[in-house]
């Protein structure tokens, strides 16, 4: 089945231009304006904004916020979760764009500013600070990102989804990438604003096609929509495009200083049928850098896979199986290896018993009579009497009697020594433990609980990806998905953790079904709400508004604790989870262990080889969080949480292995916290991806940057933890059921 999913992921990839077709997206026809116009066809090309960002803050800010053209809020879609939460806020622009009408140098606005008014030196300096942060513009048009294609230093193009709003010049000699881009003549320490876009819109028209209209070259869909910025300065406040001197705003001002900045714009139609409309984001992704190391990625995490399931797979058939076989032979045999051991004493003694009958002078028939009746006296006091009988002297009779002894004594300690070597060693020894309650047994039913919900949060989000629904162009549906996919889930928590905590013995049921289903939601709303605070005292657009935060808290208490409340209620009417074997009321000591079965080195080894197998896909899921590259590759994804899934089941279940050969029965928070170890390593590349990536310097970009990482690090803890202790939770109940333990 695994390699199955492999294949048909794999094929899947190699032909992306020809099944890229997003559900749920309806293709828009647009017509050239005129008389007769079917209500089918657009004519006006509407562009929106949305927020701006960067990689050198966290904090985004509304497309009003730097004072650009003023936008009419009332005609803005309508937001859903995922976005509202991502601090996106698509708004309708003052660029007025008409199907297939080319324009030249058009105004959509002019900003003035003054000297003496203390707005206006505000006003200029949020746009000194943007552009020197590098805030960049994401535009879209059509459901598509107006994109900014540049070529790179290699030699190939890069379409990024934004564009900066200007450039900052720290170094006359190093200028910013955007100043050497778009080839301006700067200055040392200015700043530039990119007030002109020159826009190409390409579209694919109806010839030949099903969805012919029947205008022809009046009509079409669009495909793409690409901006070149340009900073220029019109002379004398006359709108000229063709100026080549840059617009920069001024660092310091005079009193009686005015500035005038016009935004312009062109717009030009081109044609193209070469390319489908169903194909027309192949561009932005084709473009985007490090593609192909993602079949690296899963190569790397296929060799952990194949190097982990053949350790599992030797010690399952090799050792485990073995001791198994033996076990329970010795047990099934018992009987039959005492009275073979029992016959081969009974020839080994004959000799001697023979020699002390011809002692007391005895005949050879009298010694087959009475041999075999001593052989058995060791089991039986019939045997007294029968001696008596046949035994004449009396002094005769007290010697044999005491020889008797002493060979019945030498049969049962032969007998003893054998059944010790038979004995049971390593993990069978702790078989009366194993099983026994952890401490903070409520703790762990709860962690389990909430990374169950997690779990089928992730699995059920990714394949709802794979299919398309969540693709980029429905903005927000991901973490949309995954918000509403977590809440319906409190049942499967609720019923694991109830389940769990019986097996453990636990009455406080009303404790456990409240922790589930309020400790890790939480934790994770605290802090997301302290960061919303600060983001609210920013103004930046990632502040979550109130009326949000009520949605959010309807969803938790209104519909995630009822159904956690009805999963415990089933898991608690349950029977109690039966072990394999009892438990000892006497607790077995430990045995002094070394260091590679002490908890903590194996708790930190536990976790290399799962993070071994993210880490490059980590790279690009940071990109597309922090640094605004687009995520589409969902079936990588959903083949490397696979991986993940068999990797920390294999690597819990070895080390789980190890100690219970070691003897140490304390297995439940350990099969947690080796896989949950994983989350450490993803905190530790976060630190790395912040310090070499990201060029975050202020203090409330570093909070919330680690803020948000600590909750991608705790939901990540409670995932790889509870696969993790399921997988050791399966294998320590099979191979203690398979033992026939008396």
């Amino acid at each position: 089945m695994f390699w199955t999913v492999v294949f048909v992921v794999g094929v899947t990839f190699f032909h992306p231009s020809e099944q890229f077709y997003l559900p749920g997206l309806a293709p828009v026809n647009y017509c050239k304006q005129g008389e007769d116009i079917p209500t089918t066809c657009e004519s006006v090309v509407t562009l929106y904004v949305n927020r701006l960002n960067t990689e050198e803050s966290v904090i985004p800010y509304e497309y009003q916020h730097f004072d650009f053209c003023e936008i009419d809020e009332s005609k803005s879609p309508v937001e859903n979760l995922g976005q509202v939460v991502f601090g996106e806020r698509i708004r309708p622009s003052a660029y007025q764009i008409k199907f297939l009408e080319d324009q030249s140098c058009s105004v959509a606005c002019i900003k003035n500013y003054t000297g003496t008014d203390k707005d206006s030196e505000t006003k200029l300096g949020l746009l000194r600070r943007g552009i020197g942060l590098n805030y960049q513009h994401h535009w879209i048009i059509d459901n598509m990102p107006v994109t900014w294609c540049y070529p790179l230093d290699y030699g190939n193009t890069y379409c990024s989804t934004g564009f900066p709003m200007g450039c900052y010049v720290k170094d006359k000699k190093s200028g910013q990438d955007s100043c050497s881009v778009v080839n301006m003549q700067t200055n040392r320490k200015a700043h530039y604003i990119f007030n002109h876009v020159d826009l190409q819109i390409t579209y694919h028209s109806p010839e030949g096609m099903d969805w012919d209209i029947g205008y022809q070259d009046k009509a079409g869909r669009i495909i793409s929509a690409k901006v070149t910025p340009r900073s220029i300065k019109h002379p004398n406040n006359k709108i000229d495009c063709s100026s080549k001197e840059p617009m920069e705003i001024p660092s310091e001002w005079k009193k009686n200083q005015k500035l005038s900045i016009p935004y312009t714009y062109s717009v030009k139609f081109m044609k193209n049928n070469t390319i489908k409309w169903s194909s027309r984001w192949d561009y932005i992704l084709e473009s985007m850098p490090h593609t192909n190391i993602q079949w690296f990625s899963i190569l790397n995490s296929l060799v952990i896979v194949l190097f982990l399931s053949g350790m599992v797979a030797m010690i399952m058939l090799r050792t485990l199986h073995k001791d198994i076989a033996r076990y329970n032979q010795d047990s099934l045999t018992g009987d039959f290896q005492r009275q073979h051991m029992l016959s081969e004493a009974y020839n080994l003694k004959l000799l001697e018993l023979e020699n002390v009958f011809k002692y007391h002078g005895k005949s050879g028939q009298q010694f087959k009579q009475l041999a075999p009746v001593v052989i058995v006296a060791q089991h039986t006091t019939e045997s007294y009497n029968a001696e008596e009988e046949c035994m004449n002297n009396k002094a005769a009779y007290k010697k044999l009697n005491e020889e008797k002894k002493a060979i019945a004594e030498e049969v049962l300690n032969s007998i003893d020594s054998g059944e010790d070597a038979q004995e049971e060693f390593g993990w069978k020894l702790v078989h009366g433990d194993v099983f026994r309650p952890p401490r903070k047994g409520m703790l762990l039913s709860v962690l389990l609980g909430s990374g169950t919900q997690v779990f089928c949060m992730s699995l059920v989000t990714l394949a709802f990806a794979c299919l398309g629904f969540l693709s980029p162009a429905n903005r927000g549906a991901l973490m949309t998905c995954a918000m509403v996919l977590y809440v319906c889930f409190g049942t499967p928590a609720g019923y694991v953790a109830a389940r769990i905590y019986k097996s453990f013995g636990g009455e406080k049921w009303k404790s456990n079904v409240l922790l589930t289903s309020m400790l890790s939601p939480g934790v994770v709303f605290c802090l997301f709400f302290v960061m919303d605070l600060i983001l609210w005292g920013k103004g930046s657009s990632a502040a979550v508004p109130f009326s949000t935060l009520v949605a959010l808290l309807a969803l938790w208490f209104g519909v995630s604790v009822p159904l956690t409340f009805i999963g415990a209620y089933f898991g608690f009417r349950k029977r109690a989870i039966e072990h394999p074997v009892r438990t000892n009321q006497i607790p077995r000591k430990i045995p002094e262990q070394s260091i590679y079965t002490q908890p903590l080195p194996g708790i930190i080894m536990g976790g290399v080889l799962p993070f071994g197998c993210i880490f490059i896909q980590l790279f690009f899921i940071l990109n597309s969080i922090w640094s605004s590259q687009m995520y589409y590759m969902f079936g990588f994804l959903f083949l490397v949480f696979i991986i993940l899934v068999i990797t920390c089941s294999e690597t819990t279940i070895l080390l789980c292995y190890f100690h219970l050969c070691a003897e140490d029965y304390h297995w439940w928070w350990r099969s947690f916290l080796t896989s949950g170890f994983t989350a450490f390593y993803l905190f530790v590349y976060c630190i790395h991806y912040f310090v070499t990536k990201l060029n975050i310097e202020d203090a409330a970009s570093t909070f919330l940057y680690f803020g948000y990482t600590l909750i991608m690090v705790f939901l990540f803890f409670l995932l790889t933890g509870t696969i993790g202790f399921f997988a050791c939770f399966w294998f320590v109940r099979k191979i203690y059921s398979v033992v026939k333990v008396d």
